[in-house]
């Protein structure tokens, strides 16, 4: 497939102190919060430049200029809806109503994300309607779909840990073919923290 109809979608938070990684600075500070997260949005950074595909960061709260993601290399965009499942349904149906056939979303939490992996999600959605890459934490850090399904951002409770299991049975309900990837940690907890390759 013509690798311009391919998107990747990059949910990132804006790094301020205190509105990053909360549940973890409960543990470790917010200034220790706010270095892992920038960790991971450079190790999030590293393995999506390499792609071949059209790279879209989405900000929480407002778009930054000059700061890691160039945009030269990364359309930048600001997420709109009340929850997560309506901000990413309205980043989804923005990406295919441009006339992207392959769409895949990432957060910024997942140290272990590799471009190697990101490729290979592109290329289970040649075979498959979605893919999907759970989360340890019983959600996902990777959805992807070669067309929109808006119903998988519906009916859920986010950042909970029924969030995976929930979009795998809306995914079998619905008779719409996906893959898997290999389950992966986040980095939400100080216990994920110290499981992680993480190093500060």
């Amino acid at each position: 497939m013509d690798k311009s109809k391919e998107c990747l979608l990059i949910f990132a938070k804006n790094s301020q102190i205190g509105k990053v990684k909360t549940r973890l600075a409960v543990s470790v500070g917010d200034r220790r919060a706010l270095e892992v997260y920038r960790q991971l949005l450079r190790l999030t950074k590293q393995a999506t430049d390499p792609l071949d595909v059209s790279r879209q960061v989405w900000y929480s709260d407002h778009i930054t200029d000059n700061d890691l993601w160039p945009a030269e290399g990364y359309a930048k965009h600001q997420q709109e809806g009340r929850d997560l499942g309506q901000r990413m349904k309205a980043a989804f149906g923005q990406a295919f109503s441009r006339g992207f056939k392959k769409v895949v979303i990432i957060g910024s939490d997942c140290p272990d994300i590799t471009t190697s992996l990101l490729r290979q999600a592109f290329e289970r959605l040649e075979t498959h309607e979605a893919v999907i890459g759970p989360a340890a934490d019983g959600g996902y850090y990777l959805l992807g779909m070669s067309q929109f399904f808006p119903e998988l951002f519906e009916l859920k409770e986010w950042s909970t840990a029924s969030v995976y299991a929930r979009t795998a049975e809306q995914l079998r309900n619905k008779e719409i073919s996906y893959a898997l990837l290999p389950k992966l940690y986040e980095i939400d907890t100080e216990g994920y923290l110290k499981e992680s390759s993480l190093m500060l």
